[in-house]
């Protein structure tokens, strides 16, 4: 690795990543900062991990406000259950692996989007109230793919 390479990386990253390709299009390996490029190659799967389960959140917590909040449910919160599951399949269609990502996850993200939920509607103080379940009620596959209605009127 030279020198060079890593102070680029430091002032100026897409500069270095212009550069980090053009070396590896021409096998410089030796030149190359192979440790910084593979941490921003796991960065970039992280970062879809990240996405996909800040849109599962989404959606969670807007059924869950829904279930607290019956008399609240409108079109905002079906709309943007409907964005968060398009969001979700256009990430799962191109790598399919976040799916499995999201099977694992799905209960950690329902405790925080139920947290999330409570907070949001100032109702974290009388959360006893609601019969909110401990684990999540809906599958992956009924939560992406199931009838929205259906979800609604769990």
């Amino acid at each position: 690795m030279s020198v060079a390479a890593k102070t680029l990386y430091d002032t100026d990253f897409v500069e270095w990543t212009e550069r980090m390709a053009e070396l590896l299009r021409e096998r410089r390996f030796d030149e190359m900062d192979l440790e910084q490029v593979a941490e921003e190659i796991e960065g970039l799967g992280q970062s879809d991990r990240d996405a996909v389960r800040s849109q599962l959140r989404r959606l969670l917590a807007h059924l869950v406000k829904q279930t607290i909040q019956p008399e609240r449910t409108g079109s905002s919160w079906r709309t943007s259950i409907v964005n968060a599951r398009q969001e979700i399949d256009v990430r799962t269609e191109s790598s399919p692996s976040l799916r499995r990502h999201l099977e694992d996850v799905l209960q950690k993200v329902y405790r925080r989007a139920v947290k999330d939920a409570l907070d949001e509607t100032d109702l974290a103080a009388r959360a006893a109230e609601f019969r909110i379940p401990d684990t999540c009620p809906y599958t992956l596959s009924e939560l992406l793919e199931g009838d929205l209605t259906a979800l609604w009127r769990r």
